[in-house]
């Protein structure tokens, strides 16, 4: 099953540092900004895809297909808005809050219109809450607050609740399922101090745990109630259900969340390849045992993330040493010069190089070292390298799916496209600058600044 099958299926059912030298050259003379010239030169490329419809504008996922317009934050329109915010707030300038605000009130228009959405974080009502939060934090109109709050009473009115707890779909994962929804409703509750939406990821934390299936002397769980096939890693399987049961205790001190994370990762400290000092997860069961990604959603980049919120509920070192082991096989690897069978022609976030970059950006605020600072240096140049710079700008033309290795494309979007890579070089700009990131997705534990 390819990722986009996957996503219609879940659907339907410190200071400054030393950064990396700018290998790109922007068409403007001593910048001082440079990374933040780079996010403007891809978003200029994302705006030559815009349409103008009765809805307001909308950005097509492959600007060669217009149809391609879509409402979830993995490929959609929503990572472009959420992209355009940060602009707005890392330029100050009123164009791209325009736009911003602009497209948030799209898809608040097109998501009333339909009831054929799910809650999920990068499918669904979560994501586009998500966005509409992104926009009100970098200046938007009020309305836009309103929007997230009525989008995340209406995941609230979706859940399904019964004797094990709640869920809004057969998905687990958090990708499209009640690990992802779960997250949001956490942060939600955090953010508007509303109590009861973090009691509804606590009931959506117990269904979890009762789908659990013991294993390896610990316990996994599958993507969906009736997909068994295992993804252990963060999108879709173990490490991605141990993150969120890890981040329900963190907020609840609800002890069975903290057994539930803690027997994940046993789980995956059985199954886990070792080799010298690097530690890695095969990416799924039924013939890919010995294939390992590196980015995101198959690889070190998420499932440290897992070991990095155990880290910081108990502070023990074990937890340090895992995400040790699995940067080490990040570096071990030769990415992202050296492509693998887990390691395609691709450069965004989900599968590619922005996100091994992002996690660089993510240790780097946690815990500074040489070969950190090296291994981003080479992902940015290797990605300035892979793109495509013309008068209409920046873009990545790339595989999406490993399967599908001559299917290339220049997307939008974020987890598959330009706004993912603009909004790595508007992290990386506020890294450079010392500041803060005020954007984070909910699935990230990773300090922002």
């Amino acid at each position: 099953m390819q990722r986009r099958d996957w996503l219609e299926y879940a659907a339907l059912a410190s200071a400054t540092i030393g950064l990396p030298k700018l290998g790109y050259s922007v068409d403007r003379r001593a910048s001082t900004r440079p990374y933040l010239d780079l996010a403007l030169d891809a978003a200029r490329w994302i705006e030559r895809s815009r349409q103008t419809t009765d809805r307001g504008p909308v950005y097509p996922a492959n600007p060669l297909d217009p149809t391609s317009v879509g409402l979830d934050f993995y490929n959609g329109m929503p990572g472009v808005t959420a992209f355009h915010a940060a602009l707005a707030y890392a330029t100050g300038a009123p164009a791209w809050l325009d736009a911003a605000e602009a497209g948030a009130d799209s898809l608040v228009r097109l998501v009333d219109q339909t009831d054929r959405i799910d809650a999920g974080l990068y499918t669904g009502l979560a994501g586009l809450a998500y966005t509409c939060d992104c926009v009100a934090a970098a200046g938007g109109a009020r309305r836009h607050h309103e929007a997230a709050v009525r989008l995340t009473a209406r995941i609230t009115a979706a859940a399904r609740r019964d004797a094990s707890g709640a869920r809004w779909s057969e998905s687990w994962d958090i990708i499209s399922g009640a690990a992802g929804t779960g997250l949001y409703l956490l942060e939600a509750g955090r953010a508007r101090g509303d109590r009861a939406l973090v009691d509804l990821a606590g009931q959506a934390g117990h269904a979890l745990l009762a789908a659990a299936r013991p294993r390896e002397s610990g316990l996994m769980w599958y993507p969906a109630e009736h997909f068994n096939r295992n993804y252990p890693n963060f999108s879709h399987g173990t490490s991605g259900v141990g993150y969120f049961l890890a981040s329900l205790y963190r907020a609840t001190r609800e002890r069975a969340f903290l057994e539930g994370a803690l027997a994940a990762a046993r789980y995956l400290d059985a199954v886990a390849a070792r080799d010298g000092n690097g530690i890695k997860v095969f990416h799924q069961d039924g013939g890919g045992e010995n294939r390992f990604y590196l980015s995101w959603c198959h690889g070190p980049p998420g499932t440290a993330r897992l070991f990095y919120r155990l880290s910081q509920i108990t502070g023990e070192a074990r937890w340090s040493t895992w995400i040790d082991g699995l940067t080490n096989a990040v570096f071990d690897s030769g990415a992202p010069e050296r492509r693998s069978a887990g390691y395609w022609d691709n450069i965004s976030q989900c599968c590619g190089n922005v996100g091994i970059g992002q996690y660089c950006i993510d240790l780097i605020r946690w815990r500074p070292t040489a070969g950190t600072e090296a291994l981003l240096e080479r992902v940015v140049d290797d990605t300035r390298r892979r793109a495509t710079k013309d008068d209409t700008g920046l873009r990545w033309i790339q595989a999406e799916n490993r399967t599908q290795p001559d299917n290339l494309v220049a997307q939008t979007g974020f987890m598959q496209g330009a706004a993912g890579v603009g909004m790595f070089y508007l992290q990386l700009d506020a890294l450079q600058r010392g500041a803060a990131w005020p954007f984070p997705l909910p699935d990230t534990p990773w300090v922002a600044g």
